[in-house]
């Protein structure tokens, strides 16, 4: 029967999928000094982000599967570049790394310690990160 409940669906409700991922919107030059600070106890990931790029939406679904029970305490803030040039900018500069998109940095004691692009985030370890 499984054949025709894909088809013409099912009566049994389908379970929700959890998420261990908490985005923190990034959007102000100010938060770069709270992820400074923040790093210094944790590492803090940035993930920078092309709304209008297809890589960039087939990456961002795949980082959020990468996260799991283990990894529900990481702080992650999402950058929005193309609203927030300007933080992106001050970004590769504070942080010392080239602009790509999509991006995923890892900051630890204020400065970043990891960095990926494109289809290479899909491969992070984030258990590193904790």
């Amino acid at each position: 029967m499984g054949v025709f409940n894909n088809l013409f669906g099912s009566k049994e409700p389908k379970a929700e999928k959890v998420s261990y991922l908490n985005w923190i919107p990034l959007t102000s030059l100010e938060q770069l000094k709270t992820i400074k600070e923040q790093s210094k106890t944790e590492a803090i990931l940035i993930f920078k982000n092309s709304t209008r790029c297809g890589i960039s939406r087939m990456v961002i679904k795949q980082f959020e599967g990468l996260f799991n029970e283990e990894h529900k305490n990481l702080k992650v803030y999402y950058l929005d570049l193309l609203n927030y040039r300007n933080v992106s900018d001050e970004i590769g500069y504070t942080f010392q790394v080239m602009h790509q998109s999509p991006q995923l940095l890892a900051v630890k004691n204020g400065v970043s310690v990891y960095d990926a692009s494109h289809y290479d985030i899909t491969q992070t370890d984030l258990s590193r990160f904790i």
